[in-house]
């Protein structure tokens, strides 16, 4: 029995603008790449998405207030930079900077509940003195675009837009799920047994992270790859599946 999981890039992506087609441009890519087969997943990359839904924001535009003037005065940042993160920001959970740091942090929880730096305001992959910001609603962005590509393709299909984050107590970043199609978010193995009996009582593997991060080995931003098929991998379609569903409960925050 074959258990294998294939990880490949789509290549062709063109530089995306406002109002492109993404399911259009997608499809194309994906029909001069072998195709799609069912139960593939789709893996992109979310400045794509933000960039043909127009969540773009020039600096020149952006009037700093008072608090992104104190936050840029501290962190060493762009006012106009901190303005817009504020912006896209329920609240800042903290913010610092190292003395061997030249721009300085701020840990926000996004307007979608995410905890990230910056509230993934991000200036790579963009023209000069211009933020991406992330999609209003990336689960609904998830299912136009793998209900469209489904209706090419004829098979079933789930699509995970990622971005990428760093992790408490660890060093680096990986990417994310931060809108689905039909991927669930975790896959419960609560009630069965590990190898030698024991009753699993706690474990559910974060299915939609887990596939978000296996395609950052193979998606590379200077090369213009942010779209990564996943096949192979054993999952069940979930319609109802959002990507707040994995975010911890504030209530069980050990650390506030």
């Amino acid at each position: 029995m074959n258990n294998g999981v294939q990880i490949f890039v789509i290549e062709g992506i063109p530089d995306i603008q406002p109002g492109d087609k993404l399911d259009q441009i997608i499809g194309k890519c994906l029909e001069e790449g072998g195709g799609v087969r069912e139960h593939d997943i789709l893996c992109i990359a979310h400045k794509i998405i933000s960039k043909a839904e127009g969540n773009l924001i020039k600096l020149s535009d952006v009037r700093p207030s008072k608090e992104a003037h104190q936050y840029a005065k501290e962190l060493n940042k762009n006012p106009e930079k901190v303005e817009v993160i504020l912006s896209q920001s329920k609240r800042v959970v903290r913010s610092f900077k190292h003395p061997r740091q030249t721009e300085g942090t701020m840990i926000c929880e996004h307007k979608l509940g995410f905890i990230s730096a910056n509230a993934a305001v991000d200036e790579s992959n963009s023209d000069l003195g211009t933020l991406i910001t992330l999609p209003d609603e990336p689960d609904l962005s998830a299912k136009l675009l793998g209900k469209s590509l489904e209706k090419r393709f004829g098979v079933t299909l789930g699509v995970v837009i990622t971005d990428t984050f760093g992790r408490p107590w660890r060093l680096g970043q990986v990417n994310v799920a931060i809108g689905l199609y039909k991927v669930p978010t975790k896959i419960s193995e609560i009630g069965t047994k590990d190898g030698w009996g024991r009753q699993l009582l706690v474990t559910e593997p974060a299915f939609s992270d887990e596939i978000a991060a296996a395609s950052g080995l193979v998606i590379k931003k200077a090369a213009k790859t942010p779209l990564v098929v996943v096949r192979g991998a054993k999952w069940t379609p979930l319609y109802s599946t959002k990507s707040q569903d994995i975010l911890r409960d504030s209530t069980e925050d050990m650390f506030r």
